[in-house]
């Protein structure tokens, strides 16, 4: 079952819209960090704590902005948390649905096999340390490609479209290095 991209980027326009009119604008870089808010007061209690003000933290990147990252590791279900459990699931459901995941073509595209061949392994190690680095560049500009890229273009804000720019004029010369054949 093949669905066309045309199809699918109408559909994610339409949950961005929506999440925009109804709830907020999507971003999801923040709540890896509140995960790490989670993990780190799982292992240690202390990590957050409810004074008569809020949350705060022991660690000043969590107890920024009046203890906001730390309150909602304190509290991790709501709507932004929730949403990116949902993308994880999501994701999962529809790699079931079209195929599983085991299907060659999606296991290792035809350009990654001209460039690198028959090797899954690589390729998946290589796309979480492309994720990573993003990320990490994500916090350290205080945003994300969902965030700045594309709820920022849908509110046509300056920053979006300067961090579209950026972002494609990184990702293009970094496509051509990296698949110099197909």
């Amino acid at each position: 079952m093949t669905l066309n991209w045309k199809i699918g980027g109408l559909a994610l326009g339409l949950v961005f819209f929506a999440a925009v009119l109804l709830v907020k604008p999507i971003g999801v870089s923040t709540q890896f960090v509140i995960l790490d808010g989670v993990i780190a007061n799982a292992v240690n209690p202390d990590f957050i704590t409810q004074t008569e003000d809020g949350y705060t933290s022991t660690n000043a990147y969590m107890a920024k902005s009046d203890g906001k990252y730390a309150e909602n590791s304190a509290n991790p279900l709501n709507y932004s948390f929730v949403f990116v459990l949902a993308m994880a699931v999501g994701a999962f459901a529809s790699a079931i649905f079209r195929g599983g995941v085991g299907a060659d073509e999606r296991r290792v595209p035809a350009i990654w096999t001209a460039n690198y061949g028959d090797t899954p392994w690589m390729r998946y190690g290589v796309a979480f340390l492309g994720g990573f680095v993003v990320l990490y560049g994500a916090r350290l500009a205080g945003g994300c490609t969902s965030g700045h890229m594309m709820s920022g273009l849908m509110q046509t804000a300056l920053s979006g479209y300067i961090f579209t720019v950026a972002a494609f004029a990184a990702a293009i010369p970094t496509a051509m290095l990296m698949y110099k054949r197909g």
